[in-house]
């Protein structure tokens, strides 16, 4: 029984989210291989042969890999699936664009969102917004799963030493091309990997009003700046911000809420954070019930406040 890890990657190192993933691969039992699909990606490879309990790393190298396309990537995993007994993706943006094309592929169903593995075919995930755990079990032949990164602990990036073996790179399917790519560049700490992370939302009021009381507060604390998505839809925060179910799922050392209620879509992205902190107005949002310190003010005074005795 041996696991296959899709990594993700920028040709030149291996992204945060592949080491959760390899840790969900052990629990899985058997060894654990790492697919290195891209293109001169010998960099990244060799950084995957360093990650703790990875057997062997295969790296695909192609043109075809060059802009991580669905439908090329997916004829990577197919093309060496047979060896597998379980295959996994980070679940992120790619991850989730990858899988359900090989596990429809396979003919198999997808596992979606794991955050904990029970034995080699039993895997908990969250159902309802998180507000409960499904206990799914698979009797597939393979198991394509996508993994939630904030459920598993970073595996060690270094320490390993696992054989890096070439595997040849598919043709390109002719089914989509790269157009172009536009990167939101920030000296902030990216969201899913920050660990700290400030959040506000729609009492903020304005998208001026955001900037000026949030970003002194994520600048004195290296944070990650985030938002709910009342505070994206009214155009307070871009897209990428948006921390819940419909936006990016984070689990930082330090969550600081700002003007959010707590819904539940809210709550699904934030809970697993190792302390929240909650300002809020309203005595009774929501948001109090998952926040380990409270502070029942108006963050307009607050927020400076805390940002001057920082």
């Amino acid at each position: 029984m041996t696991a296959l890890v899709i990594a993700e990657h920028d040709h030149a190192s291996i992204k945060p989210a592949t080491l959760n993933t390899v840790t969900a691969a052990l629990a899985c039992g058997g060894d654990v291989h790492v697919l290195v699909a891209g293109a001169n990606a010998a960099e990244a490879a060799k950084a995957a042969a360093q990650i703790a309990g990875v057997a062997k790393v295969i790296a695909a190298d192609s043109p075809s890999l060059a802009e991580n396309l669905a439908e090329n990537v997916a004829a990577q995993v197919l093309a060496i699936a047979g060896s597998y007994s379980h295959i996994l993706f980070p679940s992120t943006a790619n991850g989730k664009n990858v899988a359900p094309r090989v596990a429809a592929k396979l003919d198999v169903a997808q596992i979606s969102d794991i955050t904990a593995v029970v034995s080699a075919d039993t895997f908990e995930r969250p159902i309802y917004a998180g507000n409960a755990i499904a206990t799914v079990q698979s009797s597939d032949a393979t198991k394509v799963i996508t993994v939630r990164t904030t459920g598993f602990d970073a595996a060690a990036a270094t320490g390993g030493s696992a054989a890096v073996e070439s595997a040849e790179g598919v043709a390109d399917s002719g089914k989509s091309s790269f157009v172009g790519r536009e990167v939101t560049k920030s000296e902030r700490p990216e969201l899913t990997a920050a660990k700290i992370i400030v959040s506000g939302g729609r009492a903020l009021g304005s998208a001026e009003k955001f900037t000026e009381v949030m970003a002194p507060l994520a600048d004195k604390l290296n944070a990650g700046l985030g938002a709910s998505r009342a505070a994206v839809d009214a155009g307070y925060a871009p897209n990428d911000w948006q921390v819940g179910q419909t936006g990016k799922i984070v689990a930082p050392q330090l969550y600081i809420a700002a003007g959010i209620s707590g819904a539940i879509q809210h709550l699904a992205g934030m809970k697993d954070s190792k302390v929240i902190v909650a300002i809020n107005k309203d005595e009774e949002a929501p948001i109090f019930s998952v926040a380990d310190y409270g502070l029942v003010a108006d963050l307009f005074t607050a927020v400076p406040e805390l940002v001057k005795a920082l």
